[in-house]
Parts: C-alpha cells; sequence; structure tokens
C-alpha cells in the first residue's frame, strides 16, 4: 500500500524523498513519489495551546479572582505561520494511504506529529495501523537504513502521552503562577512580566542564591602544613612534600570542607613534627588509565562551546541545526544519549574519511586512529530513539562551512576521533608518613602516554611531582626537617557562565538534599531536557529577570524579588524530580495520566489560595521598572499568555 509520510519538517521530508522511487513531483507542502508514496511535514508545532481567553471571554483581564484557570476541555489551534501547511496534511489524510509518522526521535517530536494526526480526526482503525520511522541523519544511506527499520506507532503511545502530560502541566503552572505573580507585581507598582515556569524558575534561583552568595561573603583565613621530608635519591637530596591530613580530633577548628581556620593548631603541629621521624605506614605506586570521554549531547556540547569560544547554547543549537539539515554533515543534534549503536562502528572508514576532507587539520588525527578500537561508546543498551551527535559520512570541500560552523563540527569531529584512540596513561604514586602521631600524606602523578589527548591537547601541567614522591618501601624511616604552613583565604563561588549555568542544569542534582530526588534527577539528566535548555537560559534574560555582563549571566532585581516572592518549593529543583519521575513512569507506562494532572490541579489551587491569602511580598516593592514598559496593561499579560506554558 502506499505510504503517506509525515516528516517533523520539511528537511527532513526532502530526505526522505530523496530515497524514494522517481520520478517526483513536487507540489505545495508535499512530494508525491514513483511508487505512489507521499511525503508531506510539519514545519515545528503546527499546532499551539490556546490562550486563556478562548476558553472564557473575561480572562482576557487577568483577576487574581479568576484563578486557578483549569481547562475542562483542552483545544490546540492551527498557528497562524502554519495553517496553510495544516490543511495540506489534512486533505491527504483523508486519502486510504498508510501513514507512517516521521517526527524527530524524541519526546517532543512524537508528540508534534501524533497530535496533528488526531486533530485531523484521523479514524482510531487508522491510528492504531500507522508506522513509526526514526531518522537520526538525513543522509540516503541512514534514511534507507531507518526505512528497513520502521516500527509500529503504538509502541510510542505513552511517549506522547507523557509528552502531552507535560505540555499541560507546564501551560497550568506557567500560566496560573505568572498571571498571579505579575498581577502582584502590578500590586506593587511594577510594570513587567514576572514569568513563572516548573523549570526556568528553579534555574533563575540557582543564580539568584549564588550571586547573594557571592555578596554576602566573608573570607575567612583557613592554614595548610606539609612536611619537608628530605631523601637522598643516590644522585641528589630532594624533599618530599607531604600535606597533614588532620585528626577527628581537630574538628572543631575545621570549617565544613576540612579546612584548619585556627593557626595555633597549625603551628602546635609544626613544632612538634620538626626534627622526628617519618615513618611510611603505606606506599602505592600504580598506574592509571583515563578513558576518551563519550561522544557529544548535545548539553555537552553547548558546554564545551561556552568554554572554548564563549557561544552561547542558542548559537550552539543554531549551528547544529544548519550543520544538521542544510549541510548534513552531522546527525541529529537535539540529543540527550551519549552512546552509539554498534552498528554504527562499522562507518568510522567512511566518517573519518569525511572528517578528513572537511577540516584538513585533523587529518594527522585521522590517519594515526586504530579504527580496530571500540571504546564503550559503542553500546546498543544505552541507545533508544537517537545517539550520541556523531560527524557523518557525507564530505564536502573544506572552507564550505562559516566559521562558526566549523568551530561545532571540529569540536564534534574531535569528540568522534578520540573513540580510536587508547587511554591516557599515568603512573601515580602516594606516600603515607605517620610524624609524632599526626598523617602525612604526599601524592605525584606523572604523564606517561597521552593517547587520546594528542587529539585535543593537553597541558604540560598535568604532570605534578612524582619526581618527590619516591617509590619507598612500607616501614623507611626518614626524618621531618621541617613544617611549612601555608596562608590560605576562603574564596566565594564564582558567578555563573553560560557553561557553568548549563553545567548546573545537567547536573542539577548535586543541589538538592534528598537522595531519592538526587537519582531522579541523576537519571533524567537534569533541568530542562537537550532542546529547551538553551531557550529557558535566553527566555530568562530576554524577560529581563536575568542579564549577561560580560560573559557572566548574573540575577536583576527583578530576578531576585520574584525568588524571594515565591513560595521556596517554586525555586528549587525538587518539584522538577517529582515531575520528571511520574513523566519517566508514564513514558514506561507504569504511571497513568488522569492521577498526575490531578494531583498537580490541586497543587496548582492550593498555591493560587495562598497568593490570594498572603500579604503582597515586600521584595516586589520598589523594583525598577523594565527596560522597556509595556503602555497597557494588558500587554504583558498577553504576552506572557501566549509564553508562559514554556518551561
Amino acid at each position: 500500500m502506499p505510504r503517506l509520510f509525515i516528516a517533523e519538517k520539511p528537511s527532513l521530508g526532502r530526505a526522505i524523498a530523496d530515497v524514494l522511487p522517481r520520478p517526483h513531483q513536487k507540489e505545495d507542502g508535499c512530494i508525491r513519489c514513483g511508487n505512489g508514496d507521499i511525503v508531506t511535514w510539519c514545519i515545528g508545532h503546527l499546532l499551539e495551546q490556546v490562550e486563556p481567553e478562548a476558553y472564557d471571554e473575561r480572562y482576557k483581564k487577568w483577576r487574581l479572582e479568576d484563578l486557578p484557570i483549569v481547562p475542562q476541555q483542552w483545544q490546540l489551534r492551527p498557528r497562524k505561520s502554519s495553517s496553510r501547511q495544516l490543511s495540506v496534511i489534512k486533505k491527504l489524510l483523508k486519502s486510504s494511504l498508510q501513514i507512517v509518522h516521521a517526527g524527530d526521535p524524541d519526546r517532543e517530536g512524537q508528540l508534534l506529529v501524533d497530535e496533528v494526526i488526531e486533530h485531523c480526526r484521523v479514524s482510531q482503525q487508522r491510528r492504531a495501523a500507522t508506522e513509526r520511522l526514526l531518522i537520526s541523519d538525513l543522509n540516503p544511506s541512514a534514511v534507507k537504513r531507518a526505512l528497513q527499520q520502521i516500527r509500529q506507532n503504538r509502541d510510542f503511545i505513552p511517549l506522547s502521552v507523557s509528552a502531552l502530560a507535560r505540555s499541560r502541566a507546564d501551560w497550568l503552572y506557567g500560566m496560573n503562577m505568572s498571571r498571579a505573580y505579575t498581577l502582584l507585581g502590578q500590586q506593587s507598582g511594577y510594570q513587567g512580566v514576572l514569568s513563572v515556569g516548573r523549570v526556568q524558575t528553579p534555574v533563575l534561583g540557582l543564580v539568584v542564591r549564588r550571586d547573594e552568595t557571592i555578596e554576602n561573603f566573608v573570607p575567612r583565613d583557613y592554614f595548610t602544613l606539609h612536611a619537608l621530608i628530605p631523601y637522598d635519591t643516590g644522585n641528589h637530596t630532594i624533599d618530599i612534600r607531604a600535606r597533614w591530613k588532620p585528626s577527628e580530633a581537630c574538628r572543631p577548628w575545621q570549617d565544613d570542607e576540612g579546612r584548619v581556620l585556627h593557626r595555633p593548631l597549625v603551628e602546635n603541629v609544626a613544632g612538634r613534627i620538626q626534627g622526628q621521624p617519618a615513618t611510611v605506614t603505606d606506599s602505592e605506586q600504580k598506574q592509571t588509565r583515563q578513558a576518551a570521554p563519550l561522544p557529544y549531547s548535545l548539553s555537552a556540547l553547548q558546554i564545551d562551546a561556552a568554554k572554548r569560544y564563549g557561544m552561547s547554547a542558542q548559537q550552539v543549537l543554531n549551528l547544529c541545526q544548519g550543520l544538521y539539515e542544510k549541510h548534513k554533515l552531522i546527525t541529529y543534534p537535539r540529543s540527550d544519549c551519549r552512546y552509539l549503536p554498534t552498528e554504527h562502528w562499522q562507518e568510522a572508514a567512511v566518517v573519518t574519511a569525511a572528517i578528513s576532507g572537511i577540516v584538513p587539520e585533523l587529518k594527522p588525527a585521522v590517519d594515526e586512529a586504530d579504527l580496530s578500537l571500540k571504546s564503550k561508546a559503542w553500546n546498543d543498551r544505552k541507545v533508544d530513539a537517537h545517539h550520541a551527535i556523531i560527524p557523518t559520512p557525507k564530505s564536502k570541500p573544506a572552507g564550505i562551512l562559516s566559521g562558526d560552523e566549523q568551530k561545532i563540527y571540529q569540536l564534534i569531529a574531535r569528540q568522534y576521533l578520540i573513540q580510536f584512540y587508547p587511554p591516557a596513561c599515568y603512573a601515580e604514586s602516594q606516600l603515607v608518613f605517620d610524624i609524632a602521631g599526626g598523617t602525612f600524606i604526599a601524592k605525584g602523578r606523572q604523564m606517561v602516554a597521552p593517547g587520546w589527548k594528542i587529539v585535543t591537547g593537553y597541558r604540560d601541567d598535568e604532570s605534578d611531582g612524582i619526581e618527590n614522591v619516591p617509590p619507598l618501601d612500607k616501614g623507611t624511616v626518614l626524618t621531618c626537617r621541617e613544617g611549612e604552613i601555608g596562608d590560605h583565604k576562603t574564596e566565594p563561588p564564582r558567578p555563573f557562565t553560560e557553561a557553568t549555568l548549563l553545567q548546573a542544569m545537567t547536573g542539577i542534582a548535586r543541589f538538592v538534599e534528598d537522595k531519592s530526588l538526587k537519582k531522579i534527577l541523576r537519571e533524567t539528566d537534569g533541568l530542562g531536557t537537550e532542546a529547551t535548555r538553551a531557550g529557558i537560559i535566553d527566555t530568562l534574560i530576554k524577560r529581563q529577570l536575568l542579564q549577561r555582563e560580560g560573559k557572566q549571566i548574573r540575577s536583576t532585581p527583578a530576578g531576585r524579588g520574584l525568588i524571594h516572592a515565591l513560595p521556596a518549593e517554586s525555586t528549587y529543583p525538587d518539584m522538577t524530580a517529582h515531575w520528571e519521575h511520574q513523566l519517566q513512569d508514564m513514558a514506561e507506562k507504569n504511571q497513568a495520566y488522569q492521577p498526575f494532572m490531578e494531583t498537580l490541579t490541586r497543587q496548582i489551587d492550593d498555591l493560587m489560595q495562598r497568593v490570594k491569602t498572603s500579604p503582597l511580598p515586600d521584595s516586589l516593592r520598589s523594583l525598577p521598572q523594565p527596560a522597556k514598559r509595556s503602555r497597557t496593561r494588558r500587554a504583558p499579560a498577553k504576552r506572557s499568555a501566549r509564553k508562559s506554558s514554556a518551561r
């Protein structure tokens, strides 16, 4: 039976059509193929959540007494910019063609096409027979391979339900909380939008708390102690520097990080060890191996690009989309996976050859790569709908990419190439001394073989003092000449940058205390998704809750005022962890949609009652007005209404 392919974007639609039989007949919004197949496409989301006034005209005016707004029957409407394409798909769906869902291989891509099929009122029978095509690489060989591995779309219904629940929950929470706190701000004289979101607000909370920690930081003196232990190597005498490890009895004079804050204590120990025997109680020499880091997920790539080139997360995402859709030089970029299917290992020769052609300066690294090696990246059990971002076998002449595209492609190419290099090897040595009843430890590390670091570059200072940690036998007795006291000051944490804020979002588990929540946040890879993190940071900046100061990202007075006005649970990642746990369970058929939404609705109702009955927050008083004030009261309301469902 001829098939109707519904791709997520025109570029994906064209890639599918390119491998289907010719002749092709291009029409408005679709391509008809020689075997009767038709390929059409969405243009991102063709449908969007309606604004509150679509449910009731009175919601046009923002009023606390109308909150919470909870739709009884959810509605979607065609986006104005894409209603014509929706009409094309609707007409094609009236035919008897076999439907093939070809959305992007992620939760959002699943919902995006599913909701179009449902909106166009396709019969239950045809929906049940719909197939699913998963494509992570737009090159013909990869598309042909994907066409041979088509699955049943019904296998992905839980994924779609999970995405639907996330979308509606974000709308409910964001819409009601944003209206409530914007209205509180207006009552306090602030005329901007104070938007609240399940993900964006905990991110804002991270930055606010970091900024305030820096501002309120009071430096404290702390002290270190090294025992200097002469040792005659036979050729010359060296000083073994062994650092004092305070005992449990010293805890009252230490801070939470174990730093000694009391100089007389250190001076006392230094006096006691001078001229005393230093007995080796433990001696260890070993070689360690550091495997190459895995290929990139989008977040990992954004973090490295921010550190190396100062690029914003959104800029990196845009460049990746161009490399994927326009140039077809990388695989699907919105991936949260850092592993590869084992079948891709067989393409290593053609992929590395393509890298040589596009980036001539990487040709030596390609020539030295050992394609018989298989790093831990090749793991089918770690790959589901999509895999890590890697170069495709497609080659283009050097110089065809823009400067920034070239930088991102090179990062991706290097990260792929190092999978075919051996680990970096280090010689490590450790000596533990007992001196006058105290424990002193000397450590040294030296690079023996750079391995994969030849490709990415390495510092000469990666070796650290191993020549001063000789391989002494346990029981060896030397003499401590003296104790060397170091005077230091504690330093505040550094302000967030784009890179460190992305790292915090992906490693958010370390910011919560609850062990079960830590586990959830590690498993779900933190706050937001690969596709949304860049947009979340940009949204907070556009709404003047965060601002860029050079490379730093700092909170604004409005951002701080909002965080201090909100209930604490809205400003920490714990709530997101609970949501993600349930949404993941939904995707795995272990959680039902209805109980999740009912619980959320009760929580929002409780939050709205607290807003209505609590005094006006002091933190919203006397806020400086936003840079661009809206002319009417409704203007900011409408802007927020359109976007408040954003995470």
